[in-house]
C-alpha cells in the first residue's frame, strides 16, 4: 500500500480553470467545485452500456445546480446513474442500508427493463429463472466464469455484508477493495450489481478522504483495465477466503488511476495556462482547432500539408494561419531541415 497516497485530499476537487474543447478555458464552476466526473459513463461501459456524454454531462450538472448554458435532454437512464453516483460519493457519511441499495437499483433501471427483457427492480432477486451465473460464449458452450449464492441465503449474506461495512473499523482503502468484491460475490440483484459494487467502493474511497470530491476515476481505470479485472474476480471467487492478490489488483488498480489523474490534471492546466497566456489574441476556428492538438499531444511534426488536412483548407490557407501565429510568438519554426518546413508551440 505504499505506494497508493491515501492522505485525505488526495487529488480532491479545488480547480481553477477547465480548458474546454473549443480551446478557452471554462471558468463555469457551480457549489460542487468539481470536474464532470467520468465515472459515470466507463462504470456503465464496464458492462457494455454507453451512455451519452453530453447528456451525463448535462444530468450532473442539473443535479448539482451548475450552469453550463444549454442543457441537453437527458433519458431517466443518465439521470439514474448520475443520481446514484452523486448519492454515493456526495454522501458518503451515511450508512448504507437496504433501503439505499433498492433505491440505487430502482434509479439503474427505471423502467424496469434491461437489453434482454424486464426484471425485479428495487428487491432482491428470486432466481426464478434459474442460479444466478456469470456466463460467457455461444448457446451450447457457455461457459460459467462464477455462480452466486442462491437467492434463499441473500437475505443473510446482505445483512452480514452491511453490517460489516457499516461498523467494522479496516483501513478504509482496503474496505473499499474488499467491499467491492464481497458485494459482487453475493450478485443480490439480477442486473447492475458490478455498477452498484463499484458505487459502493467510491462511497468508501471517498470516506477514505474525507471529501465527496475527486479528480481519479476508478471506473475509468477498471474500464482500461476490464480483462484484467474479470479475470481477477473469477479466480478469487473461485478460490477460497484469500482475497490477498484480489486487494493487491485493486489497489495497484487505485495507484494507477491517481497516477493518470496527475497526467489528465497536468495536461488540463497546462492548456488552461496556454490559453490564458494568449488572451488576447484573435484565433480563428482553424487555429484553435490545431493549437488543441498540439497541446494534446499531437504526435510527428506538425507542416503545412498537415494543417490543411485537419483543418480542411487549403495549403496558402494554412500557411496564412501558421504564419500568423508565428508572427505573435505563438509558433516557432523548428530548426531541423528536410523537405517540409515543420513548427511547435513556443514555451510559455
Amino acid at each position: 500500500m505504499a505506494h497508493v497516497p491515501l492522505e485525505p485530499g488526495c487529488f480532491t476537487a479545488t480547480p481553477r480553470c477547465r480548458a474546454s474543447p473549443a480551446g478557452a478555458p471554462d471558468r463555469t464552476h457551480g457549489k460542487s467545485g468539481v470536474f464532470f466526473p467520468r465515472g459515470s459513463l466507463k462504470s456503465s461501459e464496464i458492462e457494455g452500456e454507453i451512455l451519452n456524454k453530453d447528456q451525463v454531462h448535462s444530468s450532473i450538472a442539473r443535479h448539482l445546480g451548475i450552469d453550463i448554458g444549454a442543457l441537453a435532454q437527458t433519458d431517466r437512464n443518465v439521470d439514474g446513474v448520475v443520481e446514484m453516483i452523486l448519492d454515493a460519493t456526495q454522501n458518503h457519511a451515511h450508512p448504507l442500508t437496504r433501503e439505499r441499495l433498492f433505491r440505487w437499483h430502482t434509479l439503474l433501471f427505471p423502467t424496469n427493463e434491461r437489453k434482454i427483457g424486464k426484471i425485479k427492480v428495487g428487491t432482491w432477486r428470486d432466481d426464478a429463472t434459474g442460479p444466478m451465473q456469470v456466463v460467457s460464449g455461444p448457446f451450447g458452450r457457455e461457459r460459467v466464469h462464477f455462480q452466486a449464492p442462491s437467492a434463499d441465503q441473500i437475505e443473510k449474506e446482505m445483512t452480514a455484508f452491511l453490517d460489516w461495512f457499516n461498523r467494522d473499523n479496516t483501513e478504509l482503502v482496503l474496505k473499499a477493495g474488499i467491499a467491492h468484491l464481497w458485494f459482487v460475490t453475493i450478485h443480490p440483484f439480477e442486473d447492475g450489481n458490478g455498477r452498484i459494487a463499484r458505487a459502493i467502493a467510491d462511497m468508501m474511497l471517498a470516506r477514505s478522504e474525507q471529501s465527496s470530491q475527486r479528480f481519479y476515476s476508478m471506473s475509468l481505470q477498471i474500464r482500461h483495465e476490464r480483462n484484467a479485472y474479470y479475470r481477477g474476480l473469477e479466480e478469487t471467487q473461485k478460490g477460497g477466503l484469500e482475497i490477498t492478490k484480489w486487494l493487491e489488483w485493486f489497489l495497484d488498480c487505485l495507484g494507477r488511476a491517481i497516477d493518470e489523474a496527475g497526467k489528465t490534471l497536468a495536461t488540463v492546466i497546462k492548456k488552461a495556462r496556454f490559453w490564458e497566456s494568449y488572451a488576447g489574441v484573435p484565433f480563428n476556428d482553424r487555429q484553435r482547432l490545431l493549437l488543441s492538438k498540439l497541446l494534446d499531444g499531437f504526435e510527428g511534426k506538425l507542416t503545412t500539408s498537415k494543417w490543411a488536412k485537419l483543418a480542411k483548407c487549403s495549403q496558402d490557407t494554412a500557411l496564412r494561419d501558421i504564419l500568423s501565429l508565428v508572427e505573435c510568438g505563438v509558433l516557432a519554426k523548428d530548426s531541423a531541415g528536410g523537405r517540409s518546413t515543420s513548427y511547435s508551440l513556443r514555451e510559455y
